[in-house]
């Protein structure tokens, strides 16, 4: 079975795919001071209620943006499982183009988004993903990763309004009934509901109009992470919402590469 680790900014998601189907997922809290044997605490009660045991993981694969992660993480593989992880780095094989100016500055997630959309829904494609960032990733008909754009993240966003406005009050994300808000609250719902649905509107027009008319015509968006389904109420511009992007383009990448040759010795400043 393969064990699949997707770290991001706020948390980690660990699953386990057993050739067919996800036999389960759990997310915890992302820590750079998390060790190795505080993941397998935790992750093996886990597995053990899912019917599964150490032993019954052949694969790992992980991808990271947080680049501090990664030793504890290669240490969970190495350490509990006797396995060597396969890194998701531009490096690896992706069966396909990174055509930016430093493929490697590209975060793992965002290349695993256009490899997994790619696969499922061809292209050319723009892929949305609602995580710490907004990251829109636009991929070619061929598959080949283009570049993208960064915003700050719906929940980043209502974080930074509350602690640098000292009366606005932390909310949490909702569609609101009516963009005219009747108190703070709804006003402010308002303004990050409709305002990232603005963003959304507008940032895919550009990137749109950006296109050969070919290309730009035949565009489809794919929405993914925790918000995609909210986010994808308010708009038409989104057309398909699918949550498991990221951990599926680990199940994909994994299939591509070789198994790496297990090494037992660890150093801190091997990333």
């Amino acid at each position: 079975m393969l064990l699949a680790v997707d770290a991001g900014n706020t948390n980690v998601v660990f699953a386990v795919h057993d050739g067919t189907e996800w036999r389960g997922r759990w997310r915890v809290a992302t820590r750079d001071d998390r060790t190795s044997d505080e993941y397998a605490v935790w992750l093996l009660a886990l597995l053990q209620l899912s019917g599964l045991k150490p032993a019954d993981i052949g694969h790992c694969v992980i991808g990271t943006v947080v680049p501090a992660a990664l030793y504890n993480l290669r240490r969970l593989s190495r350490d509990w499982f006797n396995v060597e992880p396969l890194i998701a780095r531009a490096t690896v094989n992706w069966g396909f183009e990174i055509r930016v100016e430093r493929p490697q500055e590209v975060g793992a997630d965002r290349l695993l988004n256009a490899l997994a959309s790619h696969t499922h829904y061809k292209g050319p494609l723009v892929v949305i993903d609602f995580g710490t960032a907004t990251t829109f990733d636009v991929v070619d008909g061929d598959g080949s990763y283009l570049g993208g754009v960064i915003a700050p993240g719906i929940n980043l966003s209502i974080e930074a309004l509350h602690r640098a406005a000292a009366r606005l009050p932390r909310i949490g994300i909702g569609r609101p009934q009516s963009v005219v808000g009747r108190n703070t609250v709804a006003a402010m719902q308002s303004g990050i509901y409709w305002g990232y649905v603005g963003l959304i509107e507008s940032i895919v027009a550009r990137i749109r109009a950006e296109q050969d008319e070919d290309m730009a015509h035949r565009l489809k968006v794919i929405g993914t992470g925790g918000l995609a389904p909210l986010l994808a109420e308010g708009t038409t511009v989104i057309e398909t919402v699918d949550q498991d992007t990221t951990l599926d383009g680990l199940r994909l990448l994994a299939a591509r590469n070789p198994a790496p040759i297990f090494n037992r010795t660890l150093r801190r400043d091997e990333v």
